[in-house]
């Protein structure tokens, strides 16, 4: 009886360190990046269609290998933020300094929420999310941007950019694009309203989580 009782306590606490072995091998990834290097991309009045007369820019920011191959796909580690929706005055062609809210409206200084839609039966990613692209493949992950605010400033010719976004996880995502310079690229004539719009190829699929 003293030996099976013995056994039990044994397979207890063997059962319990490996629960506790497996949550600290928990993979945990960079809340507060710094992106390196991005680019803003203007569309002007993209969605006119729907009487909506704000203008859009869509901001990308890259954190540490990333880089654009010469396949013209992203390549390396590190993380992609990608705001697919950025909404200005119908007279800005560049964002104005602010704190921008992601939100579902689509007013002047706001960001399109994180989401994913079903159309027809197809499911797309919209609005804002984060790409973590790890070295160990096995956990890179796209995660959705649901709340939070980006704050942007200038000086001369360099943009500064701070991130405090919640993630569609409830984790915390912050990051800093610093006194770099952030190219505009004017679209709004290769894709007019309506236009599907050509995403940034990844060298290795990601998916959302």
């Amino acid at each position: 009886m003293v030996k099976k009782f013995l056994y039990f306590i044994l397979i207890t606490v063997l059962i319990s360190s490996c629960k506790d072995r497996n949550q600290d091998l928990k993979y945990i990834y960079n809340a507060n990046p710094d992106y390196t290097w991005g680019y803003a991309q203007f569309y002007g009045a993209y969605y006119s269609d729907y009487d909506v007369n704000k203008n859009v820019v869509t901001l990308s920011l890259f954190s540490d290998s990333l880089k654009i191959d010469d396949e013209g796909s992203l390549a390396g580690h590190g993380q992609y933020l990608y705001l697919e929706d950025v909404f200005s005055a119908p007279s800005d062609t560049i964002l104005p300094e602010g704190t921008y809210k992601v939100d579902t409206i689509r007013n002047p200084f706001t960001i399109a929420k994180g989401e994913e839609l079903d159309i027809d039966g197809n499911n797309y990613s919209v609005g804002a999310f984060i790409y973590y692209i790890e070295k160990n493949a096995a956990f890179s992950v796209m995660k959705y941007i649901v709340r939070g605010n980006l704050t942007l400033s200038y000086s001369g010719t360099k943009t500064s950019v701070v991130c405090d976004f919640v993630l569609s996880d409830s984790t915390i995502l912050k990051g800093e694009f610093k006194t770099r310079t952030l190219p505009y690229i004017d679209e709004s004539v290769s894709y007019p309203a309506g236009m599907a719009r050509k995403k940034l190829k990844l060298k290795n699929p990601v998916y959302p989580n």
